[in-house]
C-alpha cells in the first residue's frame, strides 16, 4: 500500500486529517471513530456522500479527502501500524457497502471528461502534483478499497466475504455502465498517451489496473486451479506438476564465469580447497558485496566461458528467502543449519506438442492425422471473456500506450523532447532548492518509475495468461500487437543494465512510507541516510519487475520462429548471459529458457564456448520429445519464411474475431452472400395469400418473361 503514494503526497496526509476531523467535530460531538457503533458509522458515511454530490468544487473535493481518511484507516486514533491496517480494513468493507465505490466511479468520469482541466494542463510550460489533486484522491480511495477488499483473511465476517464476491461481480460484468471497470483505467492510459490528459497520475492508474485484474482475474495460484478444473471439463489427464511450486523447490545456480574475473580465479586457487569447505551460510546469494563492474569490459569476452574448476553452483548457494532468512536471524540466533532435501534428478516431466505427435502419426503410419471439426463454439461469459470483448476494437491502442510508459520509465532510457511526462504525479509544485531536497526528491522520482515498470509488466503478465486459457486467439491477438509495437527489443534494451546495480537498488525511504509515517515521529533526514536507504539487501520490487519482463518474452517467443531469430539478431544472448549474475532460480530458470530457443541459431562455436550454461539449460529447462536444441539439427533451424509465419497467425486470429465478434453486423454493410444453394436455402417469409396466386405469379413474372442469353456476352 506504500506504494500508492509519492513521497511529495507526504502533507496531504494530515490535509485529508483536517477535512474528516472539521465534518466530524460538528456532526458527531465528543467521540471518536472508533467509539462508535455500526450504525453510527453507517449514518455518517451517508452524510459524506451526500456532500460528493454538491455542485461546489472544493466542498466535493473536501468530502473525498474525509472519505480517504476513513480508507486510510483514521489514523490519527492509531498508536500502532497495525491498528491503522485494521481500521483501513474495516472501513474499506463499510464504505463499499454503503455504496461508496459507485459514487466515486461517477466523480471518476467526470473528472475524465473535464475538458477545462485537460485544457489547463496542456497550457502549462511543466505539470505538477497540483494539476491531478482531484483525481489522486479518487484513485486512491478506490485502490484501497479493491485491494483491502481483495486480500482474503481467514478472520473475514460472513457478510466480508459476500461483499468481496459483489464487488468481483460489479468490476467484472458491469450492470450500469456497457464496460467493465478495467476497461476504463485503459482508456485513460490511452487518453494520457496521446496527449490529451497529460495530467492524469499514471502511477495510480497502473496500480489501480493491475490490482483490478488481479481481483477480477485471479492471480496465478487461482490461474493454476482453473487451468486444472478446465481439463477436467475436457477430460484430459491432470497436470504432472505444479510449475509455481517446482520454481520454489529450485535452486540458483553460479552465473557463468567472465573473462574479467579469470584473475581473481588464479589468484585464489591456492585457497580453493578450504572454500569449497566453508559453512553454507557464509555463501553470498546475490554477490552483493562484489563491486566489480562486468559490464565495463570489451563485449568480445562477454560471451566465452573458461574451463575453471570453480564450484559448479548446484551446491552451495543460497536462494534470496533462504539468505533472508539467515539474516534477519542474526549471528547470534543463528539457526541449526538443515539440509534441504531436493528432489533427484531434473526438476520437469518431460512434455510434447499435438504438432509433434501429428508428426509421429504421419511418419510412422503414412497417414495424415485428422481433427475432428467441432461445429459451433459455446462461448462462456467469464470475466476475461468480458474483458477481451470490451477491449477488442482499441486494443492495439491500449498496448501501444503501455510499451510507451513502459519505455519511458525504464531505467536505460534517456529523457526526450517527444517522450511522455510520467512525472506529473510526483514533481512537486515549488521545484526543490536544497541538496537534501534535491536527493529526496530523485529518489521519489526513482521509486515512482520503478513502481510503474512493476505494475506494467504484472499487468501485461496476467492478461497474456488468462487469455491464453480462455483462448489461444485471443493470446496470440494480444501478442502479436506486442511484438508489432517492438516489445522484444524494448525488453532487451531494459535488460542492457547493470543489472545487479537494479536489483540491489535502494530508492526508497522506509520512514516516509505509508502507514509507518502516519503513526510514528518523523526523524530528521540527512544525505547519509538518504544514501543509505532501507535495510533490505534487494530491491524485491525490481526483482519482480524482472522476472515478469522475462516470463512476458518468454510468451512471446514461445514456438514462434520468427520472433526467436529478433532474440537473435537484436544480439540478446549477451544481454541474457549477464542477467544470470543474479542469483535468484525463477529469473535464472526464464533467462535460461531464452537462450534454449535460440541456441541452434547461435552456431556450433556459441555452443561450444558456452558449455557451463548449457548444462544449466540442461539441468533446470523442461525437455520436449524431438526438441534438438542443443544440436541445432531440428528442421525449424532451417531457413523459413518468418513473415509469411506471422501473416498466417494473424489472418487465422481475424478470422476468429470476426467469426466470434461481429455477428452483429449492419445487414446494409454486410457481404453479399453469392453461393446459389446458400441463398435458395435461407428461409423467406411469404404474405398468407401466397399461395393461393402462386401460379399466376409465376406466369407472369418467370415464364412470360423472355431470356435474353445475348445479354450474358457483354458482362463477360
Amino acid at each position: 500500500w506504500g506504494e500508492l503514494y509519492s513521497y511529495t503526497e507526504e502533507p496531504e496526509f494530515t490535509i485529508n486529517r483536517k477535512c474528516f476531523e472539521e465534518d466530524f467535530q460538528t456532526q458527531v460531538q465528543g467521540k471518536r471513530w472508533p467509539e462508535l457503533d455500526l450504525a453510527q458509522q453507517k449514518a455518517y458515511v451517508m452524510r459524506l456522500l451526500d456532500g460528493l454530490e454538491v455542485v461546489n468544487r472544493d466542498k466535493r473535493l473536501k468530502a473525498a479527502r474525509a472519505v480517504l481518511y476513513l480508507a486510510q484507516g483514521v489514523f490519527g486514533e492509531c498508536d500502532v501500524e497495525a491498528e491503522v491496517l485494521h481500521w483501513s480494513r474495516h472501513n474499506n468493507f463499510l464504505l463499499f457497502q454503503m455504496g461508496t465505490f459507485s459514487a466515486f466511479l461517477e466523480l471518476l468520469n467526470m473528472e475524465i471528461d473535464n475538458s477545462q482541466a485537460c485544457s489547463s494542463a496542456l497550457r502549462k510550460p511543466a505539470i505538477s502534483l497540483a494539476d491531478s489533486t482531484e483525481l489522486r484522491v479518487l484513485l486512491s480511495v478506490m485502490y484501497l478499497m479493491v485491494e483491502n477488499i481483495r486480500v482474503e483473511a481467514e478472520a473475514d465476517l460472513p457478510e466480508w466475504k459476500s461483499s468481496r464476491e459483489t464487488f468481483r461481480t460489479e468490476l467484472s460484468f458491469p450492470v450500469h455502465s456497457e464496460e467493465p471497470f478495467a476497461l476504463l483505467l485503459f482508456t485513460m492510459v490511452a487518453k494520457f498517451c496521446s496527449g490529451h490528459a497529460p495530467h492524469f497520475p499514471m502511477k495510480k492508474v497502473l496500480l489501480l489496473l493491475w490490482k483490478v485484474l488481479l481481483f477480477t482475474l485471479g492471480g496465478f495460484e487461482a490461474l493454476q486451479a482453473m487451468k486444472t478444473k478446465k481439463r477436467e471439463e475436457l477430460g484430459l489427464p491432470p497436470l504432472p506438476e505444479d510449475s509455481i511450486q517446482v520454481v520454489r523447490r529450485m535452486r540458483a545456480a553460479s552465473p557463468p564465469t567472465y573473462t574479467i574475473e579469470l584473475l581473481d580465479q588464479q589468484s585464489s586457487k591456492r585457497g580453493h580447497r578450504s572454500r569449497r569447505v566453508r559453512p553454507l551460510v557464509k555463501q553470498d546469494s546475490l554477490d552483493i558485496y562484489n563491486e566489480r563492474d562486468p559490464f565495463k569490459n570489451d563485449e568480445a569476452g562477454v560471451d566465452e566461458e573458461e574451463n575453471d574448476d570453480v564450484d559448479s553452483g548446484i551446491e552451495g548457494e543460497l536462494d534470496l528467502m533462504e539468505r533472508d532468512a539467515i539474516i534477519q536471524a542474526g549471528p547470534a540466533q543463528r539457526p541449526p543449519i538443515e539440509r534441504v532435501s531436493f528432489p533427484k534428478g531434473l526438476p520437469w516431466a518431460p512434455k510434447v506438442r499435438q504438432k509433434d505427435i501429428e508428426h509421429f502419426l504421419e511418419l510412422c503410419f503414412f497417414l495424415p492425422y485428422l481433427s475432428a471439426c467441432q461445429g459451433e463454439e459455446e462461448v462462456q461469459e467469464t470475466p476475461c471473456e468480458m474483458l477481451y470483448r470490451a477491449m477488442l476494437y482499441n486494443l492495439p491502442q491500449y498496448m501501444i500506450a503501455l510499451l510507451k510508459i513502459l519505455l519511458a520509465a525504464a531505467p536505460t532510457s534517456k529523457a526526450k523532447t517527444d517522450s511522455i511526462n510520467i512525472l506529473a504525479d510526483v514533481l512537486p509544485e515549488e521545484m526543490p532548492i536544497t541538496v537534501l531536497q534535491s536527493m529526496k526528491l530523485g529518489v521519489d522520482v526513482n521509486r515512482h518509475k520503478e513502481i510503474i515498470v512493476k505494475s506494467i509488466s504484472a499487468s501485461l503478465l496476467l492478461l497474456l495468461k488468462h487469455f491464453k486459457l480462455n483462448h489461444i486467439y485471443q493470446f496470440e491477438y494480444v501478442s502479436q500487437h506486442l511484438v508489432f509495437a517492438n516489445c522484444i527489443p524494448l525488453i532487451l534494451k531494459f535488460f542492457n543494465q547493470n543489472i545487479m546495480s537494479y536489483i540491489t537498488a535502494k530508492n526508497s525511504i522506509s520512514v516516509l512510507d505509508y502507514p509507518h509515517c502516519t503513526v510514528h515521529e518523523l526523524p530528521e533526514l540527512t544525505a547519509e541516510s538518504l544514501e543509505a536507504g532501507d535495510n533490505n539487501q534487494f530491491c524485491w520490487r525490481n526483482l519482480f519487475s524482472c522476472i515478469n519482463l522475462l516470463r512476458l518474452l518468454n510468451k512471446l517467443t514461445k514456438w514462434k520462429h520468427s520472433r526467436t531469430m529478433m532474440l537473435v539478431v537484436f544480439k540478446s544472448a549477451p544481454i541474457l548471459k549477464r542477467a544470470l549474475k543474479v542469483k535468484q532460480a525463477m529469473m535464472q530458470l526464464y533467462v535460461l529458457k531464452l537462450l534454449k530457443i535460440q541456441t541452434k541459431y547461435l552456431g556450433r562455436q556459441w555452443r561450444k564456448s558456452n558449455m557451463k550454461t548449457m548444462s544449466a539449460i540442461y539441468q533446470k529447462v523442461r525437455h520436449r520429445m524431438n526438441d534438438d536444441w542443443a544440436y541445432g539439427n531440428d528442421i525449424d533451424a532451417r531457413p523459413w519464411d518468418f513473415q509469411a509465419e506471422e501473416c498466417t497467425l494473424r489472418a487465422n486470429i481475424e478470422a476468429f474475431n470476426s467469426r466470434r465478434y461481429d455477428k452483429s453486423q449492419d445487414s446494409e454493410f454486410a457481404p453479399v452472400d453469392n453461393c446459389l444453394q446458400s441463398v435458395l436455402g435461407q428461409p423467406l417469409e411469404l404474405p398468407e395469400d401466397f399461395h393461393y396466386s402462386y401460379e399466376l405469379w409465376l406466369e407472369r413474372e418467370v415464364f412470360s418473361q423472355p431470356i435474353r442469353w445475348e445479354e450474358l456476352l457483354h458482362y463477360q
